[in-house]
């Protein structure tokens, strides 16, 4: 393998100390989108995708597997890489397409959706994970790969802050449930407003704790903020 296709060079994103680099793939041509997944287990919300192309030139210090960064490390990665990356895609599955489909199959549809946003074409598409989406390109699946390449990191993070904005979102709607916490997860608090107020339209009803409060509560209404009444 040439030098091109192993440097990551260090550098700083938002003031960020410069960390290990996590290496960089290519495809044949150079271009390889990195693909992973926020939001598959929570019991509300969509699942989101992220496919993202990095440069080479422009390499960004500090990118990591969402899941170890704090908020405001994510944040800032989140910037960085959306501006300095070649492109970045986006995918959503909603709550209706979770339920109808199953949480594997939309994710999967949410990662053909992060692809096909993609301003350019990759050779190559690496999935976290050990399964891969249907693609007009070259995949591959990468286990762990959220944490052994970079652009599968770089996803992580966009996906991840993208999901987490949607959730606050609900979380206007829907405040007693604590969205803006939790982002969905079955939490004892999640579980509890369950219990008091019943689902919401956001909630996955094809999953058991959503389905079981089904049962016991009426669909609970939206909470509109004040200054859209």
């Amino acid at each position: 393998m040439s030098n091109r296709r192993m440097r990551h060079r260090a550098g700083s994103a938002a003031g960020d100390t410069p960390a290990l680099q996590l290496p960089l793939h290519w495809g044949d041509d150079g271009l390889v989108a990195g693909v992973d997944e926020a939001g598959r287990g929570p019991l509300a919300g969509p699942v989101v995708a992220a496919a993202v192309m990095l440069d080479e030139q422009r390499p960004i210090a500090g990118v990591a597997d969402s899941k170890t960064l704090c908020p405001a490390r994510r944040e800032r990665l989140y910037d960085a890489i959306m501006a300095r990356a070649l492109c970045v895609g986006v995918g959503v599955a909603e709550v209706e397409e979770i339920d109808r489909l199953n949480i594997l199959q939309a994710t999967l549809l949410a990662m053909q959706r992060a692809v096909a946003a993609l301003r350019l074409r990759p050779s190559l598409v690496r999935v976290d994970g050990n399964r891969l989406p249907v693609l007009p390109m070259r995949a591959e699946a990468v286990v762990r790969g959220d944490a052994t390449d970079a652009a599968i990191a770089a996803a992580s993070i966009v996906a991840k802050v993208t999901r987490d904005r949607l959730m606050d979102a609900l979380h206007a709607c829907y405040p007693a449930y604590g969205f803006d916490r939790h982002r969905g997860y079955g939490t004892a608090q999640h579980l509890r407003a369950l219990q008091m107020y019943g689902p919401t339209p956001a909630h996955r009803r094809s999953f058991a704790p959503v389905a079981h409060a089904l049962t016991h509560a009426a669909l609970a209404q939206p909470t509109v903020p004040l200054g859209q009444r």
